[in-house]
């Protein structure tokens, strides 16, 4: 994806939360630039300090040092009113929804814009056409009582949207969901990205929810970025034990792997996503154990690692070693252990 402008840039950002006996760093020099149209996800484990930095990216929470620009625009000088104003430009969703109990989701939806002062008609005429765009045309009355958390989610965002953002911030938007209403908030997200533009930051400790809508990531980890790029190449290549972690939550290559003859497939994204083994199995007429497997999907193509047992006999070895060559793949033979 070519980089377009910064909406947001972040220099040498620092939050300390004191206290009368104590304080606490909750980030250390953070520099990151989120580019207009992109989805850009921040990853890290819970106390690392990323829900702070996306309160941060708003002046929800001030920084103690460093600057954020938004749209070219220092927010630490900013007044008040001209703060607020910028607000405006920045949607916010959360991980429980923060919906109005006493309003059904076309004044929840309209809340915002009474605070901007549009008038009523013009608002409610608003509201009805987000309701359209996040599949929730016929939940205009309900209360949130009577919606499902996915549909609550689809009303936040909705509400979101009302005052035509440059920037949606998702702070863990999917955390309490199950994963089938995850990936269908998230094909929201992406839908709206793509139809809108708009720029999207999202914040999770999920690598699954980074795989499947993000284009680029920093990865938070003791209230500092220690990676930041293409979720493709973090993915492929992570630098870091943390990175490690998210990137194989399996855990890396047992140490020890049982059987004669081992090798390792090696998928670093020229391949599609096939079913490589079900074809070298039908292909080569010959069995395989799986012994270590962790690849994912990504954009259609695939990733990872995995290890397998070729057959005893050898020339039925051979054979699928020869096949499995053939396909756009890395393939090794590996050392087999006892």
């Amino acid at each position: 994806m070519a980089q377009g402008r910064p909406i947001i840039s972040i220099r040498d950002l620092e939050k300390i939360y004191k206290s009368k006996n104590s304080h606490v760093k909750a980030l250390e020099h953070i520099n990151l630039d989120v580019y207009e149209g992109e989805v850009f996800g921040i990853i890290g484990l819970s106390g690392a300090g990323k829900s702070t930095l996306v309160r941060c990216m708003n002046f929800l929470e001030r920084p103690t040092a460093g600057t954020v620009f938004f749209d070219g625009k220092d927010l630490s000088q900013l007044t008040k009113k001209e703060l607020l104003i910028a607000r405006q430009s920045m949607g916010m969703i959360f991980q429980q929804f923060n919906l109005l109990m006493q309003r059904n989701s076309i004044d929840n939806i309209c809340f915002p814009l009474e605070i901007v002062g549009m008038e009523r008609n013009q608002a409610k005429k608003r509201a009805y056409e987000l309701l359209e765009v996040v599949g929730l045309s016929d939940k205009a009355n309900a209360y949130p009582a009577q919606l499902s958390g996915g549909q609550k989610q689809r009303v936040a965002i909705a509400r979101a949207l009302a005052t035509n953002p440059k920037v949606l911030l998702c702070d863990e938007a999917t955390s309490a969901l199950d994963p089938a209403t995850t990936h269908s908030i998230l094909g929201l997200l992406k839908q709206i990205n793509k139809d809108m533009g708009l720029t999207i930051v999202v914040i999770t400790h999920e690598m699954s929810v980074i795989e499947e809508i993000c284009q680029r990531i920093a990865i938070i980890d003791d209230s500092r970025i220690v990676e930041m790029g293409n979720v493709i190449d973090i993915f492929t290549n992570p630098k870091t034990e943390i990175a490690k972690s998210f990137a194989s939550p399996g855990g890396d290559r047992p140490d020890r792997v049982i059987g004669n003859r081992l090798v390792q497939i090696i998928f670093d994204g020229n391949s599609s996503y096939e079913p490589v083994l079900a074809k070298t199995i039908l292909e080569c007429k010959a069995p395989v154990n799986i012994m270590f497997a962790d690849t994912k999907n990504i954009d259609g193509r695939a990733f990872g690692q995995m290890i397998i047992q070729l057959p005893e006999d050898e020339n039925l070895s051979n054979r699928v070693l020869a096949y499995l060559r053939t396909q756009d793949i890395i393939v090794k033979e590996v050392e087999a252990s006892v």
